[in-house]
């Protein structure tokens, strides 16, 4: 704490100690060396120099913090209002967006299930604690534009709105899951950091083009101050296999310099010239993943020639040495689809898979709802037949109807009531259509 004097307006009331001040009405704002913390707040930290920024205390308007930290004894606080500098910003609503239906459902089932589909109403970070292990999760949840009542208002709050569910996600995934992020470009870009922190590693940003016809007619090209939007993104990350807190690159190297054998020794144990050293105990961007007869390889080599006392080598459980079986699960499925690239040209959903009320003529139940051969493709690419797949952010369910039709078992659930009760319409529907696969 430091001797911290502050002014306030002479019309507030102020109690407690220079280092903690009460504003009547508000609580206490407790100021430690160099920063501000007010109640519901980040920490504003200061770092050098004189530097302003606004606060939102409670109810009242915002203040503006004058920080001095090379004295470190002055903070001055003053109404906004009183400085003429506006109005505490109040975040657009979002109730009701996004809606064809007006009306909410009260009287909706909490879950459906049938053989293949397990889906629940409610907060997908909470349920998905008690789901199957995934190999697949599509997310297609907020996208920070409005685009639905409890999406954020900008791509600012994408990051907290998602960091729940991604922490979520880590707890239950292993190296062979993989997570397909849909959101717009500037959306995966404010959620990217949050992702990398909870351990899922980026593998590719791929891009449905949606075409011209998206915006036909709706954009005027002489006025708009960029270029047209016709796109989404769907990248592609994997959870980040470590043993012993270590990714698998820094690992492979550990193990064969506990050996004592120099490093050439392993481009003797695969077989090859020197594609061992170059890209198996690589530390760079030129790492590749040796294929589990390689890693095999190793791992005999190692036990057979390495010092005795650090035995076993390549140990994935820590007692005896790894598998074939085992260090193939040490990474995700991937099997690229002949012909397709990461731009996917594809028009935006209007035949009749889109979920309307009324049936064609009616305005579209869920506003991004995604297409079956794009959920259908990133699914078989990424997993095989009896593999779990996670939809967290349901909607009317696309990826879970995509998966059944592959013969995966889904989970998914929605906290829309509205949105999940034509969701279990059209998943009864599914059912009957599509029986056991």
């Amino acid at each position: 704490m430091i001797d911290a004097r502050v002014f306030l307006p002479s019309r507030f009331r102020t109690t407690g100690t220079a280092s903690s001040v009460s504003i009547g009405g508000v609580g206490p704002c407790v100021i430690p060396a160099f920063s501000v913390h007010a109640p519901n707040r980040t920490e504003l930290r200061y770092a050098v120099g004189f530097k302003a920024c606004a606060l939102p205390l409670g109810n009242n308007p915002f203040w503006v913090i004058l920080a001095r930290p090379n004295t470190g004894k002055e903070i001055e606080l003053k109404s906004l209002s009183e400085n003429r500098v506006g109005k505490k910003h109040k975040p657009t609503s979002t109730v009701g967006r996004g809606r064809a239906v007006k009306t909410v459902m009260s009287d909706v089932p909490s879950e459906y299930k049938d053989d293949f589909v397990s889906v629940f109403l409610g907060d997908s970070a909470e349920l998905c604690e008690n789901w199957p292990e995934p190999t697949v999760i599509v997310s297609d949840g907020g996208y920070g534009v409005l685009g639905f009542e409890g999406d954020t208002s900008d791509h600012l709050d994408l990051p907290d709105w998602y960091e729940p569910h991604v922490a979520a996600w880590s707890r239950k995934a292993t190296p062979t899951t993989t997570l397909w992020f849909w959101n717009s470009e500037i959306g995966w870009a404010a959620v990217h950091p949050v992702l990398e922190k909870h351990g899922w590693r980026y593998m590719n940003a791929n891009i449905w083009n949606k075409g011209k016809g998206h915006i036909a007619g709706n954009v005027n090209t002489q006025r708009i101050r960029r270029f047209p939007v016709v796109s989404e993104v769907c990248v592609q990350y994997v959870f980040e296999a470590r043993i012993d807190g270590l990714v698998l690159k820094e690992w492979l190297l550990r193990e064969w310099k506990r050996t004592g054998l120099p490093l050439r020794k392993a481009n003797e144990a695969c077989g090859v010239a020197d594609a061992a050293v170059r890209k198996y105990l690589d530390q760079g961007h030129l790492w590749y993943f040796p294929p589990p007869e390689m890693f095999v390889r190793l791992q005999e080599y190692a036990n057979a020639h390495g010092d005795p006392s650090g035995r076993p080598y390549f140990s994935i459980d820590g007692k005896r040495p790894g598998t074939v079986e085992e260090w193939a699960a040490m990474r995700s499925k991937f099997r690229c689809p002949h012909g397709y690239t990461n731009v996917w040209d594809r028009p935006a959903l209007r035949s009749e898979e889109r979920f309307k009320l009324n049936g064609d003529s009616g305005r579209a139940i869920h506003l991004n709802q995604k297409p079956l051969d794009l959920m259908t493709m990133i699914i078989k690419a990424s997993s095989d037949e009896g593999d779990v797949v996670w939809e967290p952010f349901g909607g009317l369910f696309s990826a879970c109807v995509a998966a059944r039709r592959l013969g995966r078992y889904s989970y998914g659930a929605e906290i829309d009531p509205t949105y999940f009760h034509y969701a279990i319409h059209r998943l009864t529907e599914e059912s009957r259509q599509y029986p056991l696969l």
